[in-house]
C-alpha cells in the first residue's frame, strides 16, 4: 500500500479520518460517515511497515510498552496528519486525523464574535468542551492565532501531539510536545509557571492534577485555555468539581467561580448537502450571576441562565440549532437528533416561523 497515494485522496476527499484495519480496505470518515476506498484490503505487512517509517525507534520503544501512541506527521505540499497507532487483535491498527495545513479563524469555524472577547483576556480559564471529532482542538489554534495576531506577548503550549503549527506574529508561540519537549504534561506543568508565559494552552485537561494546575495558572494570572471531554457548560463545571474530594470541593468551587471566562461548547453536525460540517455552539459566559451559581452550587440553574442572557453573549445548543436550521445550514432531523432538548427545539421552530 502506498500511504502517501491513499492520503492525497483523503486530501481531495475532504475527509476527516482515515482508518486502516487488517483485513479491511481503508476507511474515510467524510461528513461524519464512514466510507470505503475502492482499494485492497490492508495487509499485517502494510500496518508494520507504516509503523516502523512513522516512528522513531524512541516512539517504537514506547509504543511495545504502553501498545498505544498519539503522533504527529507532515505531509510536504499536502497537510498535516495526526496518527493514533494500537493494538487490536494482535494486529497494528491505525487513524489519521487530517489536520489543515492553515489555521482557521473564528469566522470560518463559526465561532460567534463572544469568543473574541475571550481570547482578549488577560487572565482567568477559557474551555472549550465537547465529544470526540467536534473541532476543539481548531477553535483553540483559532484563538491562540487570534491573540497572536494582536498581542505582543508569549504562549506557550502543551500538546499531545502538536497539531496546528504556529509561527511567531505579534507573539512568541513556543509548541511543547510530550515525548519530545517535555517527559510529560505532569513535568511540563510543574515548569510552565517558570517559563513566563501570558498564555497557556493545555491541550487536554486530563486529570485532577491537570485541573488544579489550569486553575492555579488562571489565579496567579495567566490566560489559560484548554479543553475537556464534556457535551455542555453544566457537565463542564461539574466534572470540573467533582474530580476533587469532598472536602476540596468547596474552594475549587470559589476559585472556579472567580477564574472561569468562559465555556464554548461545540458539536460539528453535516451540512444540508453533506459536503462539509457545521459548527453548533453552546456558549456559556461567566457573569455574575454564572459565578454566583458555581459558588453556590447551584450549577442545575446554569442551563435556565444561557437560555435567558442571550444579550450578555450567551448561545444556548437549541438557539444555535435553530438558527443552523433556519439558514437552511443543517436540516431539521439532524437539529433534532442533536438536540439536549427536542420538544423546546420544536417550539424555538414553530416561534420562529
Amino acid at each position: 500500500m502506498n500511504i502517501g497515494e491513499v492520503l492525497v485522496k483523503m486530501y481531495n476527499r475532504k475527509a476527516s479520518d482515515l482508518i486502516l484495519k487488517v483485513d479491511s480496505p481503508p476507511l474515510l470518515r467524510i461528513c461524519g460517515q464512514l466510507e470505503p476506498m475502492e482499494m485492497a484490503p490492508v495487509t499485517d505487512e502494510d500496518t508494520k511497515n507504516l509503523v516502523n517509517n512513522l516512528m522513531t525507534k524512541e516512539q517504537q520503544e514506547l509504543f511495545y510498552q504502553i501498545l498505544d501512541v498519539d503522533l504527529a506527521v507532515n505531509v510536504p505540499d499536502l497537510a498535516r496528519f495526526r496518527v493514533s497507532i494500537f493494538k487490536q487483535r494482535s494486529h497494528l491498527g491505525l487513524v489519521f486525523r487530517l489536520i489543515p495545513a492553515r489555521i482557521p479563524n473564528m469566522s470560518e469555524l463559526g465561532l460567534p464574535e463572544i469568543c473574541r472577547e475571550f481570547a482578549k483576556k488577560e487572565r482567568g480559564l477559557v474551555l472549550v468542551t465537547g465529544p470526540a471529532c467536534s473541532g476543539k482542538s481548531s477553535t483553540i489554534a483559532a484563538m491562540v492565532d487570534y491573540i497572536n495576531e494582536r498581542q505582543e506577548c508569549h504562549i506557550i503550549t502543551v500538546e499531545d501531539p502538536i497539531e496546528f503549527l504556529h509561527t511567531d506574529k505579534k507573539s512568541i508561540v513556543n509548541q511543547r510536545e510530550v515525548g519530545k519537549d517535555t517527559r510529560s504534561f505532569s513535568n511540563a506543568m510543574k515548569c510552565l509557571l517558570r517559563e513566563d508565559p501570558d498564555v497557556i494552552v493545555i491541550g487536554d485537561m486530563r486529570d485532577l492534577e491537570a485541573i488544579d494546575f489550569a486553575i492555579i495558572a488562571a489565579e496567579t494570572g495567566h490566560l489559560v485555555l484548554s479543553t475537556l471531554h464534556t457535551m455542555d457548560a453544566v457537565q463542564t463545571v461539574d466534572r470540573i468539581i467533582d474530580v476533587f474530594p469532598q472536602h476540596a470541593q468547596r474552594q475549587i468551587r470559589l476559585q472556579l467561580s472567580s477564574n472561569l471566562i468562559g465555556v464554548i461548547s461545540q458539536l460539528l453536525l453535516p451540512s444540508v448537502d453533506r459536503s462539509k460540517m457545521v459548527l453548533a455552539p453552546e456558549i456559556m459566559v461567566c457573569t455574575a450571576a454564572v459565578r454566583a451559581l458555581i459558588r453556590e452550587a447551584k450549577t442545575h440553574q446554569l442551563a435556565n441562565v444561557i437560555q435567558t442572557r442571550a444579550k450578555e453573549g450567551m448561545i444556548s445548543l437549541n438557539t444555535s440549532l435553530a438558527r443552523l436550521v433556519r439558514d437552511n445550514a443543517i436540516d431539521r432531523e439532524t437539529a433534532v437528533a442533536s438536540s439536549p432538548n427536542s420538544e423546546e427545539l420544536e417550539e424555538i421552530l414553530k416561534a420562529k416561523q
